[in-house]
C-alpha cells in the first residue's frame, strides 16, 4: 500500500478526515503523529476523539503530564506526547505499557523519540503545513491490520469522488 495523502484546507476538514480514521482502526490501533512545533498533531487528536464520541475539550497537550486516557464510548484513547524524552528507555518510568494494553487506541506525538518501542503494527500520520490553515496528512500503514485500515479510507475517498 502506498502513502495515503489527504488535504485539508482548514480545521472544519478535519472532522471527516478524523471520523474515516476512527472508523478504519482497528481495536487497540496505534497512531504516530509527527509533524513540526504547531503543525496541528493535538488539534488532530481532539478530532479524532470528537469522532469517538469523547469531549474534544478535555483532550489537551499532554507535554508535561506525557500521557492521558480519555474514555469514551468507543472505549479508551490514550494520547501521549513524548517531546520531552530522549529515548525509549524513558517509558519505563511513565505507565506507558499499562496504558497503551489498555487502550482501545493510542495516539502518540513526536514518535521518534521513542522509535525502538513503536509497534510494527502501526498508521504513521505525518502532518505538513501547507498554509495559514491548511495541511496535509501523510498516512502510511505497518502491518496487516493497519493496512486495511488504510486501505478502507483509500477506497472510501475513491467512492466519494475524491481520490
Amino acid at each position: 500500500m502506498h502513502p495515503l495523502v489527504i488535504d485539508v484546507s482548514d480545521p472544519a476538514g478535519l472532522a471527516p478526515l478524523a471520523a474515516a480514521l476512527v472508523a478504519a482502526l482497528p481495536r487497540g490501533g496505534f497512531v504516530a503523529l509527527s509533524g513540526d512545533l504547531g503543525a496541528g498533531k493535538t488539534t488532530f487528536v481532539k478530532a479524532l476523539a470528537a469522532a469517538a464520541g469523547i469531549d474534544p475539550d478535555a483532550v489537551v497537550s499532554p507535554t508535561f503530564g506525557l500521557i492521558h486516557a480519555h474514555a469514551g464510548p468507543r472505549g479508551t484513547l490514550v494520547h501521549a506526547d513524548f517531546y520531552r524524552l530522549t529515548g525509549a528507555g524513558d517509558l519505563g518510568e511513565t505507565g506507558w505499557f499499562d496504558a497503551v494494553a489498555a487502550a482501545d487506541c493510542t495516539c502518540v506525538e513526536w514518535p521518534e523519540r521513542i522509535a525502538a518501542a513503536l509497534p510494527a503494527e502501526r498508521l504513521d500520520v505525518t502532518i505538513s503545513v501547507t498554509g495559514p490553515t491548511s495541511r496535509s496528512f501523510t498516512l502510511t500503514s505497518h502491518g496487516p491490520m493497519h493496512g486495511r485500515a488504510l486501505d478502507a479510507m483509500a477506497r472510501a475517498r475513491t467512492s466519494a469522488g475524491r481520490g
